[in-house]
């Protein structure tokens, strides 16, 4: 009873001012207001997420705790440092709690994009300005937001995603739905997840998001071999390089969407002409596409959902990557020179013009 009525207290410590204002509102607005009930529902899970916080180190040096699960969170805590001491990334506090979710899937993701045209359909948020998906809690909630949708006339995605974050506003726990990854996708996605404190152009989740996959990866690389762990260090160097040809496939799909959508078909030409190409891509995937990714099933994606939707939730991720190598290989291979140089271009406004670099003082 103690441990539950402390917990209870740390709920309301955390997130009381800020759940007292919005529940109130919420009251006010309940029945009127779809958005208000998500905004009530997200801070609600977010402070129960921080109330269940534990400092890492005590959970590895807890004896209850299992070997693996000590293993993957002594991997996070290195994979931190690291980002934090050899890459340079803003830290700050992330990473450095543990949340256990009572659940596998932490939230859903709501991608969606009108079926004439691969546009992705965009929500506003504050802070981080435009952003074309939505997450949920509840599997309920996002399938009756993606209905919603459909009767639009929109393709719809629904995909699960077992982290975030909140750019720095607060101390982002480890959540345990992540902890069951494989070390290379845990240390890309520590890594990924830091680099959002660090680098956030407000709404273009595009490039930030693209950004962090790169980052993380090659990161993680760098991580690995500074470790001793080539092996390691080789998978996170291929999965990058799988990521990349993903990012042709997608472009490909894309600029033959477009295509078909500039003749502006209409009625059963369009499902007609729709259903060609994702059928050739499906196909691809399973054939000679398939054949080139060492880390990534081509054959089970090609298995997979396949619409407007997808292909933009996909392309969030695979974005301009040829042009991160691009800055990578300017800077001679160097990671670390490379995260600062992208910092100063968008620092600059445009993050494929290359900026001065800074002058010492006389």
């Amino acid at each position: 009873m103690a441990a539950v009525g402390k917990r209870f207290r740390t709920v309301l410590k955390i997130g009381g001012a800020v759940l007292g204002a919005v529940l109130l509102l919420a009251a006010v607005a309940w029945v009127a207001s779809r958005e208000v009930r998500y905004v009530t529902r997200a801070a609600f899970e977010e402070a129960l997420i921080l109330a269940r916080r534990r400092p890492i180190a005590k959970v590895v040096a807890d004896p209850a705790t299992d070997a693996a699960t000590r293993g993957k969170l002594e991997l996070v805590l290195a994979a931190r440092d690291f980002a934090a001491e050899s890459l340079h990334l803003a830290a700050r506090r992330t990473y450095t709690t543990y949340s256990r979710v009572d659940r596998d899937t932490l939230v859903l993701v709501l991608s969606a994009s009108p079926s004439d045209r691969l546009v992705p359909y965009l929500w506003r948020y504050p802070v981080v300005g435009r952003v074309p998906y939505k997450g949920f809690f509840d599997l309920a909630g996002a399938e009756a937001e993606a209905a919603r949708l459909r009767r639009m006339g929109m393709d719809t995605y629904v995909r699960v995603s077992d982290a975030f974050s909140t750019l720095g506003w607060f101390e982002d726990p480890l959540l345990s739905t992540i902890v069951g990854d494989d070390s290379v996708d845990l240390a890309a996605t520590v890594i990924h997840e830091i680099l959002h404190n660090t680098i956030w152009v407000p709404g273009n989740v595009a490039f930030n998001e693209s950004l962090a996959d790169f980052v993380g990866y090659r990161g993680a690389e760098r991580f690995f071999m500074a470790r001793g762990d080539r092996r390691s260090a080789a998978f996170a160097a291929a999965r990058w390089q799988d990521e990349i040809r993903l990012s042709h496939f997608y472009d490909s799909l894309a600029a033959s969407l477009d295509r078909l959508y500039a003749t502006r078909p209409a009625g059963a030409a369009l499902e007609a002409g729709r259903e060609r190409i994702f059928a050739a891509a499906r196909a691809a995937l399973a054939d000679s596409v398939g054949r080139t990714l060492r880390t990534i099933d081509g054959r089970r994606m090609a298995q997979r959902q396949l619409n407007n939707a997808v292909v933009v939730a996909a392309r969030l991720y695979r974005t301009d990557l040829d042009r991160f190598e691009a800055v990578l290989a300017s800077d001679g291979g160097d990671i670390v020179r490379a995260i600062a140089d992208l910092k100063r271009r968008t620092a600059a406004g445009d993050p494929w013009e290359p900026a001065p670099l800074p002058r010492d003082r006389p």
